[in-house]
C-alpha cells in the first residue's frame, strides 16, 4: 500500500487521505473489539477456570457481591489476627523461652475484650446482612409473571399474564418447552451444554414475578447473573422477584441433582428492551410456535 506523492506533501492527495481513513477505521474497529471482548463485555456465562462472580444484572446480584466483598474484609482481618496469635503463642511461649509456665486462673479485662469485640464485629456484619435479606424477599407490584416448571430434563415456561390473548384458542397463551441443544447441533460460537432451543424472553427495567414448581422431582432454577436460585418442588409453588437492569443473554443451569441428566438442563434468558418485548408479545400471542421465537434485536 504505497502513498501517492504530490508536490512536497504526499499526505494531501485524496487517495492518500482515503487510505489513512481506512487504516484508522480498521485500527479503531479492532481496538474496540479488543477492549469490548476483554474489558467491557459483561460476563454473563460461566468461563473456563473462572474464579469469581459473573457480572451482576440485577440489584439483588449487586447487593450480594457488595456484601461478599464487605464480608471479606472481616474474614481477612480475623484470619490474620488468629494467625498472629498462633505465631506469638508458638514462638514466645515455648519451652526454650519459658521453661517454667505461669499459673493464673483468669483475666477480667481479657474476658471482657474477647466477649465485646466479637459481638461488635457480628453487629457490623448483621446490619447489612439483614438489609440484603429483607430486600430479596420484598416483592414489588409486578408488571409481568413468568411461570417456570421443571421436568426431567427440560424446562417449561408460561407467561401467565397473556393467557387468552389468542382469539382462536383462549387457553393457548404463550407457553413453550426449552431443551438443551446437543453438541452436534450447535452453531459456531454457541456455548456447549448451555445453549437451548427456546430462550426465555424478558424485558429490562421491569418488575417480574417468578413462579417456580416441578412436575416430577426436585429441580432448582438458578441464574448467577441475576443472583437468584429458586427451588422447584413438586406440588409446591415457589415465588421470587426479578428486575433486570441491562439487556443481554444470560446463562444458568439447574442447581439441584434431579437424575442422570441433571447436568443437561441449561437456562437461557434473553433480556430485551420493553418496547421490543411488547412487539414480541404481540406477535407471540397471536402467532404460532414458528413465529414465537423471532426475537427482536437487543435494544
Amino acid at each position: 500500500m504505497a502513498l501517492v506523492v504530490v508536490g512536497s506533501n504526499p499526505i494531501v492527495h485524496p487517495y492518500n487521505i482515503f487510505l489513512l481513513e481506512k487504516i484508522m477505521n480498521y485500527f479503531m474497529k479492532n481496538c474496540g473489539l479488543f477492549l469490548k471482548n476483554n474489558f467491557i463485555t459483561s460476563c454473563d456465562a460461566a468461563e473456563a477456570w473462572q474464579f469469581g462472580f459473573q457480572d451482576p444484572a440485577t440489584p439483588s446480584a449487586e447487593g450480594m457481591i457488595f456484601f461478599h466483598n464487605y464480608l471479606m474484609f472481616f474474614l481477612i482481618f480475623i484470619g490474620l489476627f488468629v494467625m498472629w496469635l498462633l505465631y506469638v503463642v508458638i514462638k514466645e511461649f515455648g519451652t526454650e523461652t519459658h521453661p517454667i509456665s505461669q499459673k493464673f486462673t483468669h483475666s477480667s479485662l481479657l474476658e471482657i475484650v474477647w466477649t465485646i469485640f466479637p459481638a461488635v464485629v457480628l453487629l457490623f456484619i448483621a446490619v447489612p446482612s439483614f438489609a440484603l435479606l429483607y430486600s430479596l424477599d420484598e416483592l414489588i407490584d409486578p408488571a409481568l409473571t413468568l411461570k417456570v416448571v421443571g421436568h426431567q430434563w427440560y424446562w417449561s415456561y408460561e407467561y401467565s399474564d397473556y393467557l387468552g390473548t389468542n382469539p382462536e384458542d383462549e387457553k393457548k397463551g404463550i407457553n413453550f418447552d426449552s431443551y438443551m441443544i446437543a453438541t452436534d447441533d450447535l452453531e459456531y460460537g454457541a456455548f456447549r451444554l448451555l445453549e437451548v432451543d427456546n430462550r426465555v424472553i424478558l424485558p429490562t427495567n421491569t418488575h417480574i414475578r417468578l413462579l417456580v414448581t416441578a412436575a416430577d422431582v426436585l429441580h432448582s432454577w438458578a441464574m448467577p447473573s441475576f443472583g437468584i436460585k429458586i427451588d422447584a418442588c413438586p406440588g409446591r409453588l415457589s415465588q421470587g422477584s426479578l428486575f433486570i437492569k441491562r439487556p443481554g443473554v444470560y446463562y444458568g443451569q439447574c442447581s439441584e441433582i434431579c437424575g442422570v441428566n441433571h447436568g443437561f438442563m441449561p437456562i437461557v434468558v434473553n433480556a430485551i428492551s420493553v418496547n421490543s418485548f411488547i412487539g414480541w408479545v404481540t406477535v407471540a400471542a397471536e402467532g404460532s410456535l414458528d413465529t414465537l421465537f423471532d426475537v427482536p434485536e437487543l435494544a
